[in-house]
């Protein structure tokens, strides 16, 4: 006791330095905790997220600028009548049709309306004691008579010539024939008949003197209308030819099936 009493400053000072030696110690410490808080706080002021505004609305903006780039183009030959005065026609009927451009009336005007395959059917019928029944049917042939089917035993007609029969001879299943105009070799059975497209009809009409004509076929007489007689001199599946009588001059109307009637 006496040696503390005689050395107390020594270890008062030397407990000041321990002291200070722990609190320089614990100084970095301190620091990197300051550090880590400053840091977090830094973060939460800085970098807090900021719902973003929507976009704006810019169609308007984009349709007006599209129009003003786009070239402004006059047009004085069209339909309109600022620089192009409508001629107007009397019809044969009496009334007045406008002539915009040119194919209001005539035969330029006459519309298809449908246009309808026409077959040639090759058919096995049935069975006789005089042989095998065929029936031809020619739906394009220029009279109703020759459009009627026929039954025929012959082996060989103007249409066919018999060239094989398949099974029993009183009960075949199948027969063989070769069409005489184009050679090819066809098969029918009593529910297999053969068909091709022998031609077209044509439903047609005329709106300038409220006519219609359906189903003609070719070589088919439209009477007179337009200022003309005309006659069909060809169809096809997608047009109709007309030929004017006075003057020979072929007019072809093209099938759109896709249009609307007029």
């Amino acid at each position: 006791m006496e040696l503390i009493k005689k050395h107390y400053e020594k270890v008062l000072l030397g407990l000041v330095l321990l002291g200070l030696a722990v609190a320089a110690a614990l100084l970095p410490l301190k620091i990197a905790t300051e550090k880590q808080d400053l840091e977090e706080q830094r973060k939460t002021k800085t970098e807090t997220r900021v719902k973003l505004l929507p976009p704006l609305e810019q169609t308007r903006y984009q349709a007006v600028l599209q129009r003003l780039q786009a070239a402004l183009i006059l047009n004085f030959s069209g339909v309109h009548n600022l620089l192009n005065p409508v001629a107007w026609k009397k019809a044969a009927n009496g009334s007045l049709i406008p002539n915009r451009t040119g194919k209001e009336e005539g035969p330029d005007a006459v519309v298809v309306t449908q246009i309808t395959p026409l077959y040639l059917i090759v058919s096995f019928d049935s069975v006789t004691v005089a042989g095998s029944l065929i029936g031809v049917e020619n739906q394009a042939a220029a009279t109703l008579e020759k459009r009627r089917k026929k039954l025929s035993s012959a082996t060989k007609t103007e249409i066919y010539t018999l060239q094989e029969l398949k099974g029993p001879t009183n009960s075949p299943t199948e027969l063989v024939l070769v069409l005489n105009d184009t050679g090819k070799r066809i098969s029918i059975a009593p529910d297999k008949p053969y068909k091709r497209v022998e031609g077209y009809a044509a439903d047609l009409k005329y709106d300038p003197e409220k006519k219609t004509w359906p189903l003609q076929r070719l070589n088919s007489s439209l009477g007179f209308f337009a200022g003309d007689e005309y006659n069909v001199v060809a169809i096809t599946e997608s047009d109709v030819v007309l030929s004017a009588k006075s003057t020979g001059k072929k007019t072809t109307i093209k099938f759109n099936p896709t249009a609307k009637p007029r």
